[in-house]
């Protein structure tokens, strides 16, 4: 038991051991200068407390007589005096088979209306990452139905991609694509082999979310997908937490052999909280105000992003964190920070979204460290060329705006670039399978597509892919 003390302020409370001089001991956590008082006040790193009111939080803070506890819920209810109890429990969160389909707030507890979940077990949010005997290279393709993607930055099942770019440039779209693009690929494999999704939401809208889970499922994409939301209402130690607890449920999946794809979006609001929450513990501070430890808060994050060992169950866990930059600035502390953590990014362009080009990737930006060693055969022979190609386009256009005498070697890489450049673009939430994506990536390779006006090349792609028969 404890009491709370004078200090609580935003979803922040100090509570002080009743009558009991405490002291931290890294090893047992609080350990008590009484010995009969020992194992009673003992409080370790991580632990659910609980306040007088029924409103839960997180030991996050030790001094010699104060602990400082992050509130998970309202704090208008917690004042000065109530009384604290141990639930003698870490951090952990609902996993299990029949978590797909629903949507969950930063705790794990279903906020569809659907009602309690069944066949559902606990598991810790914060464990260790596998290490290297457990883990095998990526080698298996993550397909996400965008050709951009999957030709020129592919990923790989149990690899880290980073979406960075500034608002509005639609990286949310890419990684909903993502996930759209699994409905098919799952139909046609063994439970074993189907990739299941995780979506975790931080600090955004309430509608924002509503909106994703009705695209979801009118698309019957939500029968594969967890939906953890931690929206911007919701308090700041949710918003901090809920990365590690949508973590915990792929990891399910993961270490039962199967796989699972879990999109962060976005870390940029997760360091945020971090920061507010450092702040209102007093913890010391560092560039930008950030504590010296949030490379630690992600790093420990992704690096239990793996592709497990066949001796482990040959599983694995996809992540693609999503960082939001101001103004193109990918040289700032949280951006650089995630970079170095990650196996590649996928960087979105702000002038090339307003051109229309869409999803606007900077192919030149963008690189996949892994991918390619997961890349299917067909797709890797095909696009040996093809990056090297758009590099000339871009180079050569530069320089073609300052003067029309162009001779025709020039003049033949702007006309085939221009129309690489048109057919890599995809509507919104239109997902292509691999098999047709190749299609029209060689017709456009091999030059059949030269002759075609750039206006006429969406008509073109189409009738050519309705043209094809089912496989």
């Amino acid at each position: 038991m404890a009491t709370a003390m004078s200090g609580l302020e935003h979803n922040i409370a100090y509570i002080k051991m009743n009558g009991v001089l405490l002291k931290f001991n890294t090893n047992k956590g609080w350990d008590s200068t009484n010995g009969k008082e020992r194992e009673r006040n003992k409080i370790q790193a991580g632990e659910m407390v609980e306040f007088a009111s029924s409103v839960k939080g997180m030991a996050s803070n030790f001094e010699n007589e104060n602990a400082g506890i992050v509130i998970s819920g309202s704090d208008t209810a917690i004042k000065e005096g109530d009384m604290v109890k141990r639930t003698r429990s870490i951090v952990d969160v609902l996993v299990g088979k029949a978590m797909p389909g629903c949507v969950v707030d930063a705790l794990g507890v279903p906020i569809d209306g659907k009602g309690a979940l069944s066949t559902v077990e606990r598991r810790r949010v914060e464990v260790k990452a596998p290490g290297i005997i457990a883990r095998k290279s990526v080698h298996e393709p993550m397909q996400t139905g965008l050709k951009v993607v999957d030709s020129l930055v592919p990923i790989g099942r149990g690899q880290r991609e980073l979406i960075i770019g500034d608002r509005q440039t639609r990286k949310t779209a890419i990684a909903i694509d993502t996930i759209l693009n699994q409905k098919l690929i799952n139909a046609q494999v063994f439970e074993s082999e189907r990739l299941f999704c995780v979506y975790v939401a931080i600090g955004q809208k309430r509608s924002t979310v509503a909106q994703l889970v009705k695209i979801l499922s009118e698309a019957d994409a939500l029968e594969y997908s967890i939906i953890v939301a931690a929206t911007a209402s919701d308090p700041t130690p949710l918003q901090f937490l809920a990365p590690y607890f949508g973590c915990a449920m792929g990891e399910f999946f993961r270490d039962h052999g199967m796989h699972a794809l879990i999109i962060y979006d976005d870390l940029s609001k997760q360091s945020v909280a971090y920061r507010q929450m450092s702040l209102l513990l007093c913890r010391p501070l560092g560039r930008e105000a950030f504590p010296g430890d949030v490379f630690y808060l992600h790093s420990r994050l992704l690096e239990r992003v793996a592709k497990r060992s066949d001796q482990t169950g040959a599983g694995s866990l996809t992540a693609l964190p999503v960082i939001e930059t101001q103004a193109g600035d990918v040289s700032a502390y949280i951006p650089t920070n995630v970079m170095s953590i990650t196996d590649g990014q996928i960087f979105l362009e702000t002038e090339l979204f307003y051109r229309g080009v869409r999803p606007a990737i900077n192919v030149g930006l963008s690189v996949s460290r892994l991918g390619s060693a997961a890349q299917l055969k067909a797709m890797k022979a095909l696009c040996g060329t093809l990056k090297l190609e758009l590099a000339q386009y871009r180079e050569v256009a530069a320089f073609a705006q300052f003067g029309s005498d162009l001779d025709p070697a020039t003049r033949y890489l702007l006309h085939h670039g221009a129309r690489l450049t048109e057919v890599l673009k995809q509507p919104q939430y239109s997902p292509i399978p691999i098999e047709r994506q190749i299609v029209v990536i060689f017709a456009a390779v091999n030059g059949f597509l030269d002759q075609i006006p750039l206006t006429q090349i969406a008509q073109y792609q189409k009738s050519l892919l309705d043209n094809l028969k089912p496989t």
